[in-house]
């Protein structure tokens, strides 16, 4: 009883509205991962030396030690591969879904959940085009979508953009550290 209090008290502190699903996940799967017609989930149970490496890398590190890619294969040819990145602040989660080309660069990001509160400035940003300037981009390069968008959207809208980024950053790392 006492843990529920605490962590009810800690939402209102916080004031984390309910997640709502902006695109379901199968939706993200079909979108990341074309012409696959058959989908296989690989589990990567991290060492301590291996949360170190993506630690160093970007700062970041599965919290579970757990990082999962979906493989997207045609005729047992692999088409590409997906993250799904959960991505914490003080106004909730985030999670998005990173799809990648069978040479490894970006196929497209999809923010499939938010917070109620966070959703209007989520939105925002992926309409002034926050996702397209992932397209292509190799594991090797930073992401710089918000750079891109802040000047066409508010501060909060921007902030998202900001988390988004994050987000893809620490995709790119899993997937060029680890998926191979």
């Amino acid at each position: 009883m006492k843990t529920l209090l605490l962590g009810a008290a800690a939402a209102a502190l916080l004031h984390i509205t309910p997640t709502v699903v902006l695109m379901k996940r199968e939706q993200a799967v079909a979108r990341l991962l074309p012409g696959a017609e058959q989908f296989v989930q690989r589990d990567l149970h991290l060492s301590s030396a291996d949360s170190k490496r993506i630690h160093d890398a970007v700062g970041w590190e599965p919290p579970d030690g757990v990082i999962t890619f979906y493989v997207g294969k045609h005729q047992e040819q692999a088409t590409g591969a997906l993250l799904f990145m959960r991505v914490d602040c003080q106004h909730g989660p985030l999670e998005l879904a990173i799809g990648y080309d069978a040479r490894g660069a970006i196929r497209g990001v999809e923010v499939t959940k938010a917070t109620v509160e966070m959703k209007p400035w989520v939105l925002e940003s992926l309409r002034a085009g926050l996702t397209d300037s992932y397209r292509g981009l190799t594991t090797q390069q930073a992401p710089s979508g918000a750079e891109k968008v802040k000047p066409h959207v508010g501060s909060m809208p921007g902030y998202m953009a900001e988390l988004i980024d994050k987000g893809v950053m620490h995709a790119n790392a899993a997937y060029r550290l680890f998926y191979r």
